[in-house]
């Protein structure tokens, strides 16, 4: 617990010992949130666990004991079982959940939320007596995608997407990159590869395969992606996504593929997603002339580069996306939405 402006909110951050919900208690720091509490809560077998919130350090305290009613703000991530469980309870309590698993973003009463795009849902929903009381982000693959879409939907309407998808091991949480590490370890030293937590060895490799298989031969994170998309941002886009799991620790990368209803160039597009929120372009036709995702780590920005024209099709682009998957593709998503919703004036301190 942290005291930092009388004035401020009260703000839980459920599963602080994750990757996601640390990164969220960094964000929360770095932006200046104003907070007059920070609150560190998880599971009975992180209790005691120490937390950094800037200079500070916060004790773990256990989710099951902690009085909601009190709280203005509570930054979920802890995984879709628990969020079942606790959201909705949470919200009773007049508390504002803002989700970062699945659970709820395919619930018709609850918004899917990237502020850069679709804000603007944000003040009817916070108006309404009988809401949930929680707001989902999106999975970390399609956030950053919708971003860069935005503002070339707006300028040629976007009509199909096709997307690869090269996502870091992060995704996969904290046993994701312990893995990578000691296979990489392992395979340096001549020992032998253990895998765990994915289907086939990650180090030096590639799979084709992120979350289970449905039976039409996609995989809930390429169905995902496509769901998200049409509610976030259009219900009539089509897009079809292949979802590969890469050797990188942090940052998810997209080879992204996009047809038109109406003419756009290249250089067009170049200038649109130039002074788009949250886009920076790094995109010069030169060697290193474009982002990777090492380059992307520990930054706020979805970077796009390499934008060029598909003569294949009438109206088409191709761009490279990249961007750190667990703070625009998470933590950083999150708070931000929390931002939106003070910035609107939609929520006060309880306190206040």
């Amino acid at each position: 617990m942290v005291s930092k402006s009388a004035e401020g909110f009260r703000v839980a951050v459920v599963g602080a010992t994750g990757n996601v919900g640390r990164e969220m208690l960094s964000i929360l720091d770095e932006r200046a949130f104003p907070v007059s509490e920070v609150i560190a809560l998880a599971s009975s077998r992180s209790v005691g666990t120490e937390v950094s919130f800037g200079d500070r350090v916060l004790k773990v305290q256990n989710l099951e004991h902690h009085d909601f009613a009190n709280t203005d703000i509570c930054l979920m991530s802890a995984g879709s079982g628990v969020s079942k469980e606790w959201s909705p309870r949470i919200g009773a309590q007049g508390c504002l959940v803002i989700d970062n698993s699945s659970c709820w973003r395919y619930d018709d009463r609850v918004p899917l939320v990237v502020p850069e795009v679709n804000a603007h849902v944000l003040p009817e929903y916070m108006a309404r007596r009988d809401k949930l009381n929680i707001i989902a982000n999106p999975n970390c693959s399609t956030a950053q995608l919708v971003v860069a879409l935005k503002p070339l939907h707006d300028k040629a309407t976007i009509t199909r997407v096709v997307v690869s998808t090269y996502q870091s091991v992060s995704g996969a949480g904290k046993e994701g990159m312990d893995e990578l590490d000691r296979q990489t370890k392992a395979l340096y030293s001549l020992q032998e590869v253990v895998t765990k937590k994915f289907t086939k060895r990650i180090a030096f490799n590639l799979i084709p395969h992120i979350d289970v298989f449905m039976e039409d031969g996609f995989t809930k994170e390429e169905w995902k992606m496509t769901v998200e998309t049409k509610k976030i941002l259009d219900p009539k886009i089509k897009l079809t996504a292949t979802c590969v799991r890469v050797p990188v620790f942090i940052s998810h990368s997209e080879a992204v593929n996009v047809e038109f209803a109406n003419p756009i160039t290249a250089d067009e597009a170049r200038d649109i997603l130039r002074s788009a929120p949250g886009v920076l372009v790094i995109d010069k036709r030169e060697d290193g002339g474009y982002i990777t995702p090492h380059e992307a780590a520990g930054e706020d920005a979805t970077y796009i580069s390499r934008i060029r024209e598909d003569s294949t099709v009438e109206n088409g682009l191709a761009f490279w996306c990249v961007s750190d998957n667990l703070r625009k593709g998470a933590a950083l998503n999150a708070v931000q939405i929390a931002e939106a919703i003070i910035n609107r004036k939609l929520l006060t301190p309880k306190a206040a």
